[in-house]
């Protein structure tokens, strides 16, 4: 197990991360923001400083580096200001390929990884549809075999960054679901062109991170040759699987930065903001909450780390990694709660940030798992409990 704190390596990649962020202001991400302009400049920056590719093989141009590395990198990232606006710009890139790296063939590593790694292609991820939620094993979304290849229709929901995206992996059912011994089976992963003479992406107008836009896709007759199959037909679940702690290991940590910025803005506020002749932070109901927040985020920051490096080394990490993620967006929403309130009336307004704080915050307590579903998992796989859903 690692240590509580970062490594000289981990802490050099902190740093050079932050000197990136350092020139993307609070004033640059209230215009995104406000405009809903992708950041197209921060993404960039981020790749041109090999960050993409922090959790890729070197081979490929990546730095080989693990899940506490890549971890590191998005959290300072969010820290900064960034929020989830800047982490989810970058978030697909760092660890959403992961299901290539693990299971695809030579010949697709070669040719994608590169690709990804140096921000060249833009991806999205294709999971969740409108009848299924958070119940993979009832997806609708079909792959039928056509020619030498298949051929995709259906619908998905919530698709991140599908405006902007010349590829996309995709899960789709290539046997019915009563045709397979287990709900789960059947399932297949492909990785491939995004072809918008066949996939019709609609933005969905949403309460934060305007900026990262989702999507509603509907796929008619999208052709998909052979040699996009990630892995073997019918396995797609089980290669979605592999790639589902560290996601939400990645949005805990980021979760906790944000939480950071908005304790950052807080403190500073509370320390400037006279009333009464004396600070605001000053006094124990503006200071208490803060200080419990600052406590909260550290625990949860203790438990992300936790799940990366057990998953670094190969050791079984769902009920950290799960554990984490409710951890982290429990404590980064009330951690920005806490500032918006610190900042009393300043704090509705969007000149101090903390409102879009506020509003991010919320994508981590939903996405991409529910709380209730962690807690589902932890009393089933933790405790024993019996299966309540």
């Amino acid at each position: 197990m690692s240590s509580f704190w970062p490594t000289e390596e981990q802490d050099a990649i902190r740093e050079a991360v932050g000197r990136i962020c350092a020139d993307f202001d609070d004033e640059y991400w209230r215009k995104t923001d406000e405009t809903g302009d992708f950041p197209e400049a921060f993404a960039t920056a981020m790749a041109a400083g090999g960050w993409l590719g922090v959790a890729m093989p070197e081979e490929f141009g990546g730095a080989g580096l693990g899940l506490t590395e890549a971890a590191h990198v998005m959290q300072v990232v969010a820290e900064s200001g960034a929020g989830f606006s800047g982490a989810s710009a970058i978030h697909l890139n760092i660890f959403g390929l992961m299901p290539v790296v693990k299971f695809g063939t030579a010949e697709q590593k070669a040719r994608h990884l590169p690709r990804i790694i140096a921000g060249e292609d833009k991806a999205c991820f294709a999971v969740t549809e409108p009848n299924s939620g958070l119940d993979t094993s009832s997806l609708e979304t079909r792959a039928e075999k056509s020619g030498n290849g298949y051929r995709i229709t259906g619908r998905k929901i919530w698709t991140t960054m599908a405006q902007r995206a010349n590829k996309i992996l995709i899960i789709a059912r290539t046997t019915p679901k009563d045709q397979v011994a287990k709900p789960m089976q059947g399932l297949s992963l492909f990785y491939t062109d995004f072809d918008r003479a066949k996939i019709d992406a609609r933005p969905i107008p949403k309460m934060g991170r305007k900026a990262v836009e989702c999507n509603m896709l509907f796929i008619e007759d999208l052709q998909v040759p052979a040699e996009d199959l990630v892995g073997e037909e019918g396995k797609g679940f089980q290669y979605l699987l592999a790639g589902l702690n560290p996601e939400r290991t990645l949005f805990a940590v980021e979760a906790v930065g944000l939480g950071r910025a908005a304790l950052r803005k807080a403190a500073a506020y509370a320390n400037e903001r006279v009333v009464f002749g004396r600070p605001i932070g000053q006094n124990q109901g503006v200071q208490h909450p803060l200080a419990k927040a600052w406590a909260e985020l550290e625990a949860a920051n203790l438990m992300g780390f936790k799940a990366a490096a057990l998953f670094d080394q190969g050791r079984e990490c769902g009920a950290e990694a799960n554990a984490a993620k409710y951890l982290g967006g429990e404590a980064g929403f009330r951690a920005c709660e806490a500032a918006v309130l610190a900042h009393g009336g300043m704090g509705y307004a969007k000149e101090y940030d903390v409102e879009r704080y506020l509003r991010e915050a919320m994508i981590a307590r939903i996405a991409p798992v529910s709380r209730e579903m962690i807690l589902n998992f932890i009393g089933e796989k933790v405790l024993g409990l019996p299966k309540s859903y």
